[in-house]
């Protein structure tokens, strides 16, 4: 392994007048880069939660009514798994599209499937109207999202690791997981809007959609912030100096493909957790009737707040004790709050409420890092492919089918499935960060 979660190489061979040029573009503000990454992942997130929050207050009665509502939020977690499936074939087709044309075009191109996707599924009649067509269109455009947003990949996490001081490496990763954080936080803000203002029959009918609406409105803006870094001429010439540029999957996984399931593995506590605070409890709490789903919405806006504070605490404290050494940490604190889970989740609101907060706040602590295990652990110009896949299969493996498991296993068994799920990713990742540990030290 060539890396380490606290170690960044220069490119080997190079000139000093080559490296001083690099060093050059490394003062060209990665603030600026850093921006550019929390503008276009934060539209990818909205669209993400926009459909997590409708799979539980919305699809259930206008896909499935012919189910019970708990066998139409199963149904409707198994469509939203979907999107991370196809997101590692979103990220394989289109880096081909990179190579044949550009990284604009291919971002282009990515960013408007993404958002007629979502936006075309604000024009879904319901299953009412058009029977099972209507659950085999939601399907599509559900893949759809995911190989859009596999294809959406525009290196510049990556580019953004490799253009900042070593004494500020974790305060930069921190600022592109920001944009989850803030993507729920627009998302819930919207429907918990129009749920308040809509009776239940107009919010059914016709309000669920307005989300979907502004997701299109809100990606063309995200492509617009990322283009108008991607295709200039002082980063594409940064890009290529760093070598960031695609190459095929099969050299990938050929050359350094251990590297992208250590990569995965490592962060799978942060991933397990992400959609267990976020959109499992709004299933579990609104089928249980302890609350209401405007009272849910609203302790999860909060949350939202504690999860973006948690991310910037992220960004401090891995540079004092280092990235590798928080995320462990923060794994062991998810595995402690894992213990309580059943506890908080099944007590009273208070309990529940607790739950949330305290489950982002321990989310953004630890996401907020996760970059770290995806950007730093390959070889420089292995990284920008390296990076897409590890992210995809991090995706795919602890987050893709949570609410799914969570909700089916809890429904079944109770709530320590939730402490089961989170203290097998807990493991996973205490493991992986062993073993890139290990690895590091042979070499």
């Amino acid at each position: 392994m060539s890396s380490t979660f606290e170690d960044q190489r220069e490119p080997a061979g190079l000139s000093p007048e080559d490296l001083g040029r690099i060093h050059a573009h490394a003062r060209l503000a990665p603030g600026e880069i850093a921006v550019g990454v929390i503008v276009g992942r934060t539209a990818e997130y909205f669209d993400f939660f926009v459909f997590g929050i409708a799979c539980v207050l919305v699809f259930p009665s206008v896909f499935f009514p012919f189910e019970s509502r708990l066998d139409g939020m199963l149904l409707s977690f198994a469509i939203f798994s979907l999107a991370f499936i196809a997101r590692p074939l979103g990220t394989t087709l289109f880096m081909a599209f990179q190579r044949r044309w550009s990284r604009g075009t291919k971002l282009t191109i990515a960013m408007f499937l993404l958002g007629s996707t979502t936006a075309g599924m604000a024009f879904l009649p319901g299953y009412n109207i058009i029977g099972g067509w209507a659950i085999g269109l939601l399907t599509f455009f559900r893949f759809l999202q995911g190989i859009a947003l596999g294809g959406s990949w525009d290196g510049l996490p990556s580019l953004l690791a490799l253009n900042t001081p070593p004494e500020r490496r974790g305060w930069y990763a921190m600022l592109g997981q920001l944009s989850a954080p803030m993507g729920f936080l627009i998302a819930c803000s919207l429907f918990l809007f129009l749920h308040t203002q809509l009776a239940s029959d107009d919010f059914l009918e016709f309000g669920w959609r307005y989300p979907f609406y502004v997701a299109f409105t809100i990606n063309v803006v995200a492509l617009f912030a990322r283009l108008r870094l991607v295709v200039t001429e002082e980063y594409t010439r940064a890009m290529e100096e760093r070598e960031l540029q695609p190459i095929g999957i099969i050299d990938m996984l050929r050359r350094q493909g251990y590297n992208i399931f250590v990569g995965a593995f490592a962060a799978l506590a942060s991933y397990a957790l992400f959609h267990l605070v976020s959109i499992f409890p709004l299933s579990w709490i609104t089928l249980g009737t302890t609350q209401s789903v405007n009272a849910v919405l609203t302790i999860q806006i909060v949350g939202a707040l504690a999860g973006i504070g948690g991310t910037i605490a992220s960004g401090i404290i891995a540079d004092r004790i280092g990235r590798r050494t928080t995320l462990g940490t923060a794994a062991v604190l998810i595995g402690i709050f894992a213990l309580f889970a059943p506890w908080l989740l099944g007590g009273s609101q208070i309990a529940q409420d607790a739950f949330i907060i305290i489950g982002f706040a321990l989310l953004g602590l630890s996401y907020g890092q996760a970059a770290g295990s995806v950007t730093s652990n390959f070889e420089i110009h292995l990284r920008y492919t390296g990076a897409a896949l590890t992210s995809d299969f991090a995706w795919l493996i602890g987050a893709a089918f949570a609410p799914l498991v969570a909700l089916g296993l809890s429904a079944r068994f109770g709530l320590v499935a939730v402490s089961l799920y989170l203290l097998s990713g807990v493991a996973c990742t205490l493991i992986a960060l062993r073993v890139n540990k290990a690895l590091a030290e042979r070499e």
